[in-house]
């Protein structure tokens, strides 16, 4: 009962990668509104399924399956990939050699950062350097502020880019730290908002644009504060040094 209960863990990590491969077969039809939902959905089964891991005790159970490699394998397709082509085609209308630079600059920022030790911080409560979540920045980007110049949008991808290097602490929201409550409340906030802007794409809905760009808001607050706070975690040695 253990080891089938430890392999439904495995088997419900890598549905995540049947969502996104859903929003992977959207894209290609250009239905961007449900493309972006099935990100969402790829995001949340990423979000508990560690949850679920520690109740199954799947490292104890299953000691040879790697549920952090199955893992590296879905969110590396879910979080970069699958975004980046997102990106490709919902902006069209920019040029095409910007818009494929800014594609090349996640990918390329996204497949070193994985290659990097370190990528959580010594407490368990961070990652060190903005995590690949090319997903959020793409969903920001498509269905809140389409808007933006392209220059605007080449720099904001340009400056998250150079953040996967940079000893930022970004906060695990699953795993505790400074105002554990209130990030809580601001990530369902943010999720929620998501859920809406994709709902009334392609017209953001000035309400949850605002909860969206508040709550954003908030994360680059908590980065700053723990990152710069002495009782903030501490970034491990080496990090800050690594390209």
């Amino acid at each position: 009962m253990q080891k089938f209960a430890a392999w439904s863990v495995h088997v419900f990590t890598a549905s995540g990668l049947l969502a996104a491969f859903m929003g992977l077969l959207a894209v290609s039809v250009g239905d961007f509104r449900q493309a972006m939902l099935w990100i969402l959905v790829a995001l949340v089964i990423d979000g508990v399924d560690g949850t679920l891991a520690r109740m199954a005790r799947v490292r104890e159970v299953l000691p040879r399956v790697s549920g952090m490699t199955i893992d590296y394998v879905i969110d590396f397709f879910s979080y970069a990939i699958l975004p980046a082509y997102l990106f490709y085609e919902a902006f069209a209308e920019m040029a095409y050699g910007l818009r494929l630079g800014c594609c090349f600059a996640m990918l390329l920022s996204a497949a070193l950062y994985y290659g990097i030790e370190g990528m959580v911080s010594a407490d368990g409560k961070h990652f060190v350097g903005f995590p690949v979540m090319w997903n959020m920045v793409v969903y920001v980007l498509v269905f809140v502020v389409p808007e933006l110049p392209p220059v605007a949008i080449l720099l904001a991808v340009l400056a998250f880019a150079a953040m996967h290097f940079m000893p930022i602490l970004f906060a695990y929201p699953s795993r505790g730290g400074r105002w554990w409550a209130l990030t809580l409340l601001a990530t369902v906030a943010f999720l929620a908002a998501a859920v809406m802007n994709v709902w009334y794409y392609p017209e953001p809905s000035p309400f949850w644009r605002g909860v969206c760009l508040v709550t954003t808001l908030y994360y680059g607050v908590l980065a700053a504060v723990d990152t710069y706070s002495a009782a903030g975690a501490r970034v491990p040695e080496g990090r800050a040094e690594q390209p």
